[in-house]
């Protein structure tokens, strides 16, 4: 189900937009649906705090990994604890991988709400993707559903 897929973050730019967003979903103020996902590191076991956009999709949760395989990813693999925070509330939370044949659907989902955000990562993807497009790529895509 995994795929070594990994658009790493570069630059000043991407680090403090990640501080700031991280620091408003900490508040409680960022954008709707901005959370920060708390994972423990899997080779320091310290708490990595990353922003993330949950897609809310028939009362189900859902986290979408649009640069592939990357750190927090691969955190949630390893095991340990997940929290997800927004405010004062941290949910700790369990997270399942999605098969890729699950995948259609939230990808496009997270695409319609947030492809603005993340069209540099998604390899031309968009919101109007058929299936078979989403499918073709579907394993360079982490998708979780959220648990509590």
């Amino acid at each position: 189900m995994t795929d070594t897929r990994y658009e790493a973050p570069s630059g000043p730019m991407f680090t403090a937009s990640n501080r700031i967003v991280g620091g408003l979903a900490r508040v409680g103020a960022a954008p709707k649906g901005v959370h920060e996902l708390q994972t423990v590191g899997r080779s320091t076991g310290e708490i990595r705090r990353t922003p993330v956009n949950v897609l809310v999709v028939d009362d189900r949760r859902f986290l979408f990994s649009p640069r592939g395989n990357t750190q927090w990813v691969r955190n949630v693999r390893a095991g340990g604890a997940v929290a997800l925070r927004r405010g004062r509330r941290t949910d700790v939370v369990a997270l399942a991988e999605l098969d890729a044949s699950a995948k259609p659907a939230i990808i496009r989902g997270y695409l319609d709400k947030w492809g603005w955000q993340v069209s540099d990562f998604v390899g031309g993807l968009t919101a109007t993707s058929s299936d078979e497009e989403i499918l073709a790529v579907a394993s360079g895509f982490p998708v979780f559903e959220v648990r509590v």
